[in-house]
């Protein structure tokens, strides 16, 4: 693959467990999330740009399915709890186009080129959607996203309970404890936290998407490894810190913790998610 090919797209035709010490601070809360008692959620990692034209629709569409309006139609039967998951990964490769992406990261952007490579594709765009780290399609193609979302394959949500303390006004820590529920091999899992934030209005002046107001939600701000596992058993305890820098405006009733299982090959196994308490 080319280092800078990339497109913009419009809609087509168509280890052992690792614990973290303990930090007292001034605010702290435990948060038990509600956990299904069937099929886990599907995991949907969309990878977008402010500076793409195309993407203000495929985040309308995800921010879509995270507040359920398509529950009805991806729910199995038999189900319970959210069907899917979403996280929006802003790349940086678009911001010499005139708007420099307030979220875009070298970091997502490397991401994504692991998916791109690993999924056996030429090319890195955006809108890019990878669902459950298996299957990857334009992001605002809404039939063959549901379509995929129904034949994706579903695993157990984890089973933590989260601790959320913020040592300082610059931090916070994020404690899991809990049963993967899920059987990992010689062959390991890692745990990732990503910390999210939603509801994010932004006056774009300059760019292709000049003199628009772009709306973002589940915008992926860090993202970190709790740990790795290896050879465990379903009901094995796992405990971990992930520990956050957090940035200026920081707003706890904006965000939320997604906590998700990925092999070396960033295929998906199983997600989790929190709010974040208020108060924190």
């Amino acid at each position: 693959m080319a280092p800078r090919l990339f497109a913009c797209f419009g809609v087509k035709g168509s280890s052992t467990s690792t614990t973290g010490k303990g930090i007292s601070g001034h605010n702290a809360a435990v948060v038990a999330a509600d956990v299904p008692a069937g099929d886990g959620p599907v995991l949907l990692q969309l990878f977008s740009s402010q500076g793409c034209k195309t993407s203000p629709e495929a985040e309308m569409l995800v921010s879509r399915l995270g507040r359920g309006d398509f529950d009805g139609q991806i729910r199995r039967d038999g189900g319970s709890g959210s069907p899917a998951m979403v996280l929006v990964f802003h790349v940086d490769y678009w911001d010499y186009l005139g708007w420099k992406d307030p979220y875009g990261s070298s970091q997502w952007t490397v991401r994504q080129k692991a998916y791109v490579e690993a999924l056996n594709q030429d090319t890195m765009f955006t809108p890019q959607l990878v669902v459950q780290g298996r299957v990857q399609l334009l992001g605002n193609e809404e039939e063959t996203l549901l379509k995929s979302i129904v034949e994706a394959p579903r695993f157990p949500s984890p089973a933590f309970r989260a601790t959320f303390q913020r040592p300082t006004s610059e931090t916070l820590q994020v404690s899991l404890t809990g049963a993967l529920r899920m059987k990992v091999d010689s062959s390991g899992i890692d745990i990732m936290v990503a910390l999210y934030e939603t509801g994010l209005v932004t006056d774009c002046p300059r760019g292709e998407n000049s003199g628009r107001v772009l709306s973002n939600d589940y915008v992926v701000r860090k993202l970190e490894k709790l740990c790795t596992v290896k050879d465990l058993t379903a009901k094995k305890t796992v405990s971990g810190t992930a520990h956050f820098t957090v940035w200026d405006g920081f707003n706890s009733a904006k965000c939320g913790v997604a906590v998700f299982l990925q092999n070396t090959s960033l295929q998906i196994f199983g997600t989790q998610s929190f709010q974040l308490p208020d108060e924190i």
